[in-house]
């Protein structure tokens, strides 16, 4: 690093607050120190920018110590009316110059990353100004130092222009999604309508991925232009619902959705025109605030914590034009800030002036993929009759995994709108061996979204040759021209087995899709596997948990995750429970490596520290299990601390599925059952693989993604999530180049 470029850096978290703030900023301030980098954070955003004073405070390393867990933003936030004038953002450099601050990482939305470029683009002037009312020395306006400006994108309408997810959506999406799933098991029960009213003033993410999270009938959005008659279309989507068997109805408006001559729709304009419609009571429920607030989720944590690390890369690099670092396609991205200010700013305007086509268009193809996917999970039947295409297959097979359930919905509805049609299969390939076999209606699938495991069974089955007479027996019975099997490795090998008999019995050779679901986060194929975000957010409930056990006693835990050979759950929990090392198979540990973990744990314990988490996952170790490890930690730790374990087991895979899970779950599900049919269409056949990857969804021949298997470990040879074990080393450190679990 070049000292000249920046050796004091300022954090400020502007506009709104949103959960996971508090990860973004303990990443920042820990990997800067451990850069050689001073760290200063700046109370209430742009407002203490300027204030100056008190409002400035150096960081060190135990600043940034035990807020992952909480929301909010520790540094407090504010909107600042006189930063928005010239004279206060004067008053701003002369604050940042006097503190030594060479660059600032800004966290906000788009008001304040907004700010943050006009204070770029000013910054010569204002200095020149300050010289010139000698309030600064001349020297530093006839030879300006580059100022840095790093934004992160802080908002939980997910609005912003250059990343996939914004810090705080993922949280609000999960408050929504768990408070309407509250809503419908009442509304079931009364056979109600409820209008649930979510944030969102010109951007609809929350209410149109909340819909297709939750199984909403209807949604209203900023983005998507309505004709005069919207409410009638509306009110006779309902009626037909509650004619296909619905006993319930939950509507989703986002607080910016307008008419076509741009007036508000308000919730209480819904429940009005149901009223007058339909003679329906709903139920009015803005959820307003709560939004905001609780504690991040998994997701937030690491996606937070993976932004601040690249935000300090970069202020500290050789490049100093203003960006904003983002997630795309789950990798951090730097897009010129003022490319991010201008998109951000045309979609406004767009929907203001009620140009609602070009606000879609704007917002990307993956948003307009949503809506037209919700749009079809919406119906209260089929577009299309039932044409003689044969039937598709679906199961579950192997361990259950959350959100396999989303996958089925999807799968069957845009299957069946086409004309095609679905049989479930009882108990997977077990099932389809004994011809376990029904026939899925539209409606038969209507409240699956919530639900935790596999409607239709999942179990370990060892599938055999002498298993095939019966599937053959099965397929040809059932007409059977597809198959789309949703679970994890076990899955996969049954569908081998398939494929190896397709020789010996061409009955088989039909075209299939394996479809990514397990908790362990060891597939070939894809990034994401569906159940892996419920069981990571189930870990990271228990430690924070555990976390409040401790009292005043010096006490290291041990907490034991599943993923048989594979350490996603293990890194990815422990850069979410900020614990102080991960025990992991890939690491290849030893009794040797052990020794030095609790050695290095010992020390901290005699430095201060009072809590110790250890993640450890289930086979981090050929031979030694979690007691044994507890045993030799406690033995080696000459009592500075005591040891406990927690083997959190089956609680891990339980729970109803979280809004990530059944978001990516009805995505794989809907290109699935796509292009299943398509192959059925086309007379292909084979086997493939679906996943999600840096580039977005993509097919994988099924022999090319074995090929990708490490079969005596039982994971894949190349595992990208590993790049971030040094990010878990660094912020896991006691201070800025000491090692791992000393503090």
């Amino acid at each position: 690093m070049d000292q000249e470029v920046c050796v004091r850096i300022g954090i400020i978290s502007s506009g709104g607050d949103s959960p996971g703030m508090n990860a973004a900023i303990r990443a920042i301030t820990r990997c800067a120190l451990d850069r050689g980098v001073e760290v200063i954070g700046i109370h209430e955003g742009w407002q203490g920018v300027v204030d100056g004073g008190a409002k400035y405070q150096r960081f060190d390393w135990r600043s940034a110590g035990g807020i992952l867990q909480w929301g909010g933003t520790i540094l407090g936030t504010a909107r600042s009316d006189i930063f928005r004038t010239i004279p206060g953002r004067r008053q701003a450099v002369r604050n940042l110059v006097n503190a030594g601050i060479d660059g600032l990482v800004v966290i906000g939305g788009d008001g304040s990353l907004t700010g943050a470029l006009y204070l770029y683009q000013e910054w010569g002037d204002h200095l020149a100004a300050l010289a010139a009312e000698g309030a600064l020395p001349a020297e530093l306006a006839q030879n300006p130092r580059p100022f840095r400006i790093v934004g992160l994108p802080g908002s939980i309408d997910n609005d912003q222009y250059g990343t996939d997810m914004s810090i705080g959506a993922d949280t609000a999406l999960n408050t929504i999604v768990e408070a309407v799933d509250k809503l419908s098991s009442t509304a079931d029960s009364h056979q109600r309508t409820f209008v649930v009213e979510v944030m969102g003033r010109r951007c609809g993410y929350l209410a149109l991925m909340g819909a297709v999270a939750t199984g909403a009938d209807w949604v209203l959005i900023p983005e998507e232009e309505l004709d005069a008659r919207w409410h009638h279309r509306m009110t006779e989507a309902l009626k037909r619902g509650r004619e296909a068997g619905r006993r319930h109805d939950i509507i989703l408006v986002a607080e910016g959705a307008r008419h076509s001559d741009g007036l508000p729709i308000r919730a209480e304009t819904i429940q009005e025109v149901l009223r007058n419609r339909l003679g329906v009571e709903a139920r009015v429920t803005v959820l307003g605030h709560v939004q905001r607030g609780g504690s991040p989720s998994a997701f937030e944590r690491v996606m937070s914590s993976r932004l601040g690390e690249a935000a300090v890369e970069y202020i500290i690099g050789p490049d100093p034009t203003p960006v904003m670092i983002g997630l795309v396609n789950n990798q951090t991205k730097a897009t010129p800030l003022t490319e991010v200010v201008a998109q951000s700013q045309a979609v406004n305007a767009e929907i203001d002036q009620g140009n609602f086509r070009n606000a879609l268009v704007l917002r990307g193809q993956s948003f307009r993929d949503s809506l037209d996917l919700l749009k079809t999970l919406t119906r209260a039947e089929p577009r299309e009759e039932l044409a003689d295409k044969g039937r598709i297959a679906i199961l579950t097979g192997g361990p259950d995994a959350p959100g396999m359930n989303a996958v089925l919905r999807t799968a069957l509805r845009i299957a069946r709108n086409e004309g095609q049609d679905v049989v479930g299969v009882r108990d997977g390939f077990q099932g389809l061996a004994r011809g376990d076999i029904w026939d899925l209606n539209w409606m038969d699938v209507q409240n699956w979204i919530n639900l935790g495991g596999s409607e239709l069974g999942a179990i370990r089955y060892e599938l055999t040759e002498a298993d095939l007479p019966g599937i053959v027996k099965t397929i040809k019975a059932w007409d059977i021209r597809g198959l789309i099997a949703v679970g994890g490795m076990d899955t996969y090998e049954q569908v081998g087995v398939l494929v190896k008999g397709w020789n010996r019995h061409p009955e088989l050779e039909i075209p299939m899709i394996c479809v990514p679901a397990t908790i362990d986060g060891n597939l070939p194929g894809t990034e994401v596997a569906i159940g892996a975000d419920t069981a990571l957010n189930n870990i990271v409930d228990a430690v924070d948990k555990i976390k409040y056990t401790a009292g005043a006693a010096h006490r290291a835990f041990i907490v034991e995750v599943m993923g048989r050979r594979c350490g996603y759950l293990g890194l990815m929990a422990g850069i979410a429970t900020g614990a102080e090392m991960e025990l992991l198979p890939e690491d290849n540990a030893t009794l040797e490596t052990l020794l030095r973990d609790t050695e290095l744990l010992r020390e901290g314990f005699r430095k201060g520290k009072k809590l110790g988490i250890v993640i450890m996952s289930e086979n981090a170790f050929p031979y030694y299990d979690t007691e044994f490890v507890r045993r030799v930690m406690e033995a080696e730790s000459n009592a500075a601390f005591e040891v406990r374990e927690s083997i959190l087991g089956h609680l891990q895979r339980g729970g109803v599925p979280t809004a990530f899970d059944r978001i990516q779950g009805s995505r794989l599900g809907a290109h699935a059952a796509k292009q299943i049919m398509s192959d059925i269409a086309e007379k292909r056949t084979g086997a493939q693989v679906v996943g999600i990857m840096r580039r977005g969804v993509v097919f994988t021949p099924f022999a090319e993604a074995l090929a990708q298997m490490d079969w005596e470990n039982w994971r894949p040879k190349e595992q990208p999530f590993l790049q971030w074990h040094g990010l878990a080393d660094t912020l896991a450190k006691p201070g800025p180049g000491e090692r791992a679990g000393e503090g």
